[in-house]
């Protein structure tokens, strides 16, 4: 999210920075949020921290991190030649994820990055993650990051412009297995919520390459009536 000038990446995972730098230069992004540990949403820190400490003009200021806990011990062991190591608390001799970045722990509740006014909750997933509600002048972004039902999406989400929520999930077949619970969302939960929070347009992520993008969608449009489309690489919203 962009707002007076100050970018704030929301995750980035595992194949991301090569896309990213079709839209913003690997050194004008002022801070980063990532949501979980997954490595679909964080593992391309790894490849970032190379960017930021080995430019040929010397390394870049470190910016800020804010994750779960544990997410620079995490992102540490996957970046050094020698896991083993690294488990054990031996230094990196080449560089280390701290090099280029500053770890801030994300705890529930809201607070300051740059311009923006940051809303955290827990959300209902395996692993600690958080979904997100971004502001700035008025105008108010909610992100799902992955989860199963839970309340706290509703939170997020209350009134908000745009509700950019995860639907990895088809509804099952009137044969099919039960939906796993506190995991992931179909598209039709999905909009339960953005119709249920009063959200003015929802946009559908985390799509798995097996589902079908168009039935997801008409799941959702059988549950909420307002603007909807599916996220899609270089597509760009203005809020407020």
């Amino acid at each position: 999210m962009e707002a007076e000038g100050f970018r704030l990446l929301v995750d980035l995972g595992s194949g991301a920075l090569g896309a990213l730098q079709r839209y913003v230069g690997l050194y004008e992004i002022d801070a980063i949020c990532i949501s979980h540990l997954h490595a679909d949403h964080c593992l391309d820190l790894c490849c970032y921290s190379v960017a930021r400490t080995w430019h040929p003009d010397g390394p870049r200021p470190p910016i800020p991190v804010y994750g779960p806990s544990q997410a620079a011990v995490r992102l540490g062991r996957a970046l050094t030649a020698d896991p083993a190591a690294a488990a054990a608390g031996a230094a990196d001799p080449g560089h280390g994820i701290t090099d280029a970045f500053g770890f801030t722990t994300i705890t529930p509740g809201t607070t300051e990055i740059g311009p923006l006014r940051v809303t955290a909750e827990r959300m209902s997933h395996p692993v600690e993650t958080f979904g997100v509600r971004l502001e700035h002048g008025g105008a108010a972004l909610a992100y799902s990051a992955d989860t199963g039902e839970t309340d706290a999406l509703m939170r997020l989400a209350r009134d908000a412009d745009l509700l950019l929520c995860e639907a990895s999930l088809v509804e099952p077949g009137p044969r099919g297995p039960a939906l796993p619970q506190g995991l992931h969302l179909t598209g039709r939960q999905a909009a339960r919520y953005a119709a249920r929070a009063g959200v003015g347009q929802l946009m559908l992520t985390h799509l798995a390459p097996w589902n079908d993008g168009g039935r997801t969608l008409d799941e959702a449009d059988q549950a909420f009536g307002g603007p909807m489309s599916l996220a899609a690489s270089g597509l760009g919203i203005v809020l407020g």
